[in-house]
């Protein structure tokens, strides 16, 4: 050795300057210097110039992958759900609401009856161990009593009306406890269930179980939740750059919405930047996302109306076809790597949406300079993600479909392609399905793991020191 500098691989600048448009799967980092253990990886990292994350992960404003029950189990896992906005302004406002009125990691399904209905069969309960009497049959009238399965398959008259058997004496909690306090509660009191009742009006918002103890205490150790100011889990949403969205958008707000994604295939365009000034003049306090990006030009103009974060990816979706169908976009490594650059000198955030199929993929993400992630295929398939399971072929999947699918455009996706006035629909995505992944309660924190080991190897013990070994060519890169 002559003592001079060893070269080896590329550093990102010389690599993502060459005029190739490179996947995640097309790069792949080198080794650098490990001095410390995996354990002390830290993944905090910034959404928005205004809010931090315990880890990377933001769940997709899809309509087949968040909605309340995806909201509740990021934000209880350190990272944040978007919800959709293919569905009416009160609908999506209603989303939020019942994700930000819990505390606890998961949302059950309750069945109601009215008193005068009577229960047919045992399929009335479906998986629950009881049924509630309320007085308009569902969750939004006052608790009245309660029928447990036990009791029901004693009756002898099993045709008369609920009122003439129900438990009347109630013993409830408040739905503002936390997982701990209400497993207490359990406990303390003897019971096998209890409704979570809201303080503010008398709803019934979750039913609580032993069995949900048992569940979630067999899940990995939860971190530290995404809480907002009032103390309640973050949740944000997604808007189009519409003038009907301004209505939107007050819905949201009020509803109590902790920032809002401007949703669109191209984000550089008047619509979005004339929407970024509105919301930052009308609610200057609301942290906004701007986007889809992929290049710095891009990028900067949305900086200049005023983004506190930036979406990047275009066509790099497992079930998007821009690219394909438009040849428009750009290979996400790129694309992350070159919005990040120009972003990073404003402070502004970076938000890498799209073609996340494995936790490798994320840790090139984050080391490429993005901040967080935005996952749609990887949460679709898991309990929390809407819809009911199907078998095919012997598996057990949930419908996964593109946003810029001709399905989802029938229920007014299209604005998001800014077509929602024009007569033919060009689809820029697909509808599929995603197999069985269980509980994203469980496979995040594993995956989370995964990341760490990533970003020891990497010699990188945080979000920003990758971003710093990046920025000073230690880190290397080959194609």
């Amino acid at each position: 050795m002559n003592g001079g500098p060893i070269e080896d691989g590329f550093p990102a600048d010389r690599l993502f300057n060459k005029g190739y448009s490179y996947t995640y799967d097309d790069v792949i980092f080198l080794p650098h210097y490990i001095d410390f253990p995996t354990d002390a990886v830290n993944l905090s990292t910034k959404l928005t110039k205004n809010i931090d994350l315990s880890i990377p992960c933001v769940a997709s404003p899809m309509d087949t992958v968040t909605e309340s029950s995806m909201a509740v189990a990021m934000a209880s896992l350190g990272g944040i759900g978007i919800v959709h906005y293919n569905n009416q302004p009160f609908e999506q406002a209603a989303l939020i609401r019942s994700a930000k009125s819990r505390r606890i990691p998961f949302i059950s399904d309750p069945i109601f009856k009215t008193p005068s209905d009577s229960i047919g069969s045992i399929q009335d309960f479906a998986s629950s161990p009881c049924i509630f009497v309320t007085e308009s049959g569902n969750s939004k009238s006052k608790l009245l009593g309660v029928v447990a399965k036990s009791d029901w398959e004693r009756l002898s008259d099993k045709e008369t009306s609920v009122s003439k058997y129900m438990s009347e004496s109630l013993v409830s909690a408040p739905s503002g406890y936390s997982f701990e306090q209400a497993a207490a509660f359990l406990a303390a009191n003897k019971l096998d269930y209890v409704p979570l009742v809201s303080e503010q009006d008398g709803e019934v918002v979750d039913l609580f179980t032993s069995a949900d103890v048992e569940r979630i205490r067999g899940f990995p150790k939860l971190g530290f939740p995404s809480l907002g100011a009032d103390g309640k889990f973050m949740v944000g949403a997604a808007i189009g750059t519409r003038e009907r969205d301004k209505e939107r958008l007050e819905h949201l707000v009020k509803t109590g919405a902790n920032v809002v994604v401007l949703d669109s295939s191209q984000g550089n365009s008047i619509y979005q930047i004339e929407m970024i000034k509105y919301v930052k003049r009308t609610y200057p306090e609301l942290d906004v996302i701007g986007g889809n990006v992929v290049t710095a030009y891009q990028a900067q103009n949305l900086i200049q109306a005023g983004v506190d974060a930036l979406r990047v990816g275009m066509g790099s979706g497992s079930i998007c076809t821009t690219q394909e169908v438009c040849a428009v976009g750009r290979g996400q490594a790129t694309a992350v790597y070159k919005v990040s650059s120009i972003a990073e000198q404003s402070g502004v955030p970076v938000i890498a949406d799209g073609g996340i199929a494995n936790s490798g993929h994320i840790v090139k993400a984050l080391a490429l300079g993005a901040s967080t992630v935005m996952m749609g295929s990887f949460l679709a398939g898991s309990n929390e993600a809407p819809g009911s399971y199907e078998y095919q072929g012997g598996r057990r999947i949930k419908k996964y479909r593109g946003m810029g699918s001709l399905e989802a455009m029938t229920k007014g996706s299209d604005v998001r392609y800014l077509g929602d006035t024009s007569k033919l629909k060009v689809a820029q995505g697909v509808v599929g399905a995603v197999a069985d992944k269980g509980s994203v309660l469980q496979f995040i924190p594993y995956t989370m793991q995964a990341v760490k080991q990533g970003f020891q190897d990497l010699g990188a013990s945080s979000v920003q020191s990758a971003h710093n070994l990046l920025k000073s060519r230690v880190v290397r890169l080959e194609v």
